[in-house]
């Protein structure tokens, strides 16, 4: 595995020899675990309560360049002190494919600390959901009464202050010419210079192309027929074509219509970042291909077999998955619902920070009693000129802190034992297909797993309990890349951002 190393000293009692431990130990960690390190982040004179630290911001924006696997930290307090931070900024990590990985802890942080990654997970999907949803109730009223959803209605049309549509009859022209030129048997490439060569310009602002004539034939909102989504409402619109010149210009449309290639779908792969190879420990990626015959394969793959220096099988994505997937859902009982409620949420209460707080509400009350001696000091007499400069120098002091505390107070996240009951009981009756209730699974109960041709060892979150499953039959694992064309393209399409 590509590593870089996250090193960090605080400000306080710690100097950079401390640094250099820490550096010396993952390096040793990584030589011993045959992982390669490509990279150092260090921070230095900087605490661990904030994320606000420059190397790391570095290190979290690099990320996405896919040119390390994980990061590895002397231990996790030296990758964040505040569960909040570390939740967000691993799942950021975790979208992009890269492991966090410490050298003297064991695989997992404790237990209550890995269930809180897994319910923020799960929860920052389940409010990205619920939000989508209640924007969607907004738009569908709107489309029930044709009005505007806020999406560029088209050249020829423009949106009244009340939502509705009216067409602008300068830009209706250009419309009509366009179909009616098209219709007549011109090419959509003799339309686009004529249009540039005018100077006239898309709904966009911007010169014509083929992209933007065809959308423009295409568009049913012409003769007046309101689009939402895949409903489609006539007399919705005011019409700019008539039905005889729209159908003329599809028919040409279609004689003329080139094959269509063939697309390929986006995957999810929910196991990125948690299934490793169980002989070489390398992480297993998430791939796919087509076959000679156009069918679409989806599998997972060490690294180091696709480089031939393991020889690990290729495994089937949905065969996995469901494997794991089945093993979660006995874990989703009653009983464990209302235990990792309770337990996350006690150490919610338990790990609120409010130690940066209290030295902030400290140092606000110190700067007011500064501000007020000043005072009685311009009252007995003293320079006026010299007190008055230090007093506008703390009041901007003040204000600096009063800037932070409302930043820290901000940061104060706290889930209720409800609130996580409610969730997990929302996830356990998603239909047993519902992707959210896969992804939410596999990230509140799985930490690690390690897979071989004919078993795998699932390791769980909460107590590092470990199950081992023998059962995979060969006859269901993909022996080698045969049938597939070309070179399949790695794949990792992670959902969530980051915690709500």
């Amino acid at each position: 595995m590509r590593l870089v190393i996250y090193a960090r000293f605080s400000s306080h009692s710690q100097t950079e020899q401390s640094i250099e431990g820490q550096l010396k130990v993952c390096y040793e960690y990584a030589a011993a675990n045959n992982h390669v390190v490509v990279g150092e982040y260090i921070d230095r004179a900087q605490s661990g309560t904030t994320d606000n630290r420059s190397d790391f911001q570095r290190m979290i924006s690099d990320s996405d360049k896919k040119t390390f696997d994980g990061v590895l930290v002397y231990q996790l307090d030296r990758f964040a002190r505040n569960r909040y931070d570390s939740a967000i900024n691993k799942a950021k990590l975790k979208k992009n494919g890269v492991r966090v990985l410490s050298a003297k802890e064991n695989i997992t942080d404790d237990a209550s600390g890995i269930l809180i990654e897994g319910v923020l997970e799960s929860m920052a999907e389940y409010y990205s959901v619920e939000l989508s949803q209640k924007i969607n109730r907004g738009m569908n009223l709107n489309a029930e009464k044709c009005l505007s959803n806020g999406s560029n209605p088209g050249l020829g049309f423009k949106v009244n202050p009340d939502r509705t549509f009216r067409v602008d009859p300068e830009e209706a022209a250009i419309v009509r010419e366009v179909f009616e030129r098209y219709a007549s048997g011109e090419t959509t490439a003799d339309i686009i210079r004529e249009m540039n060569r005018r100077g006239i310009k898309t709904s966009l602002g911007r010169e014509f192309n083929k992209n933007s004539i065809h959308r423009m034939l295409r568009n049913k909102r012409y003769i007046g027929t309101y689009l939402y989504k895949d409903i489609e409402t006539p007399g919705g619109m005011p019409r700019i074509i008539d039905d005889d010149l729209f159908n003329r210009v599809q028919a040409i449309l279609d004689k003329n219509k080139a094959a269509p290639a063939r697309t390929r779908g986006k995957e999810e792969y929910l196991l990125t970042t948690k299934l490793f190879c169980g002989y070489c420990k390398e992480m297993m990626i998430g791939y796919g291909g087509t076959g000679k015959m156009g069918v679409a394969y989806h599998y997972y793959a060490c690294k180091k077999a696709k480089k031939k220096q393991c020889g690990k099988r290729i495994v089937k994505k949905t065969y996995i998955e469901d494997h794991v997937i089945a093993e979660c859902l006995s874990l989703l009982t009653e009983d464990n619902i209302r235990f990792i409620a309770k337990n996350v949420a006690a150490e919610f209460e338990s790990n609120s920070d409010t130690t940066a707080i209290k030295k902030l509400k400290t140092a606000i009350k110190d700067s007011d009693n500064a501000i007020e001696n000043l005072w009685l000091g311009i009252e007995k007499g003293q320079s006026v000129e010299m007190l008055t400069e230090r007093i506008n120098k703390r009041k901007a002091e003040r204000a600096e802190l009063e800037e932070k505390l409302a930043l820290a107070e901000n940061k104060q996240f706290v889930l209720t034992e409800p609130e996580i009951y409610a969730f997990l009981d929302y996830i356990r009756k998603l239909p047993k297909d519902d992707v959210n209730k896969r992804r939410a699974l596999i990230n509140i109960f799985v930490n690690a797993i390690f897979i071989y041709d004919d078993h795998y060892t699932l390791i769980l979150n909460a107590g590092n309990r470990v199950i081992t499953i023998d059962d995979i039959p060969l006859d269901d694992i993909e022996s080698a890349l045969e049938g597939v064309d070309g070179n399949p393209t790695p794949v990792s399409f992670m959902v969530a951002d980051a915690p709500p």
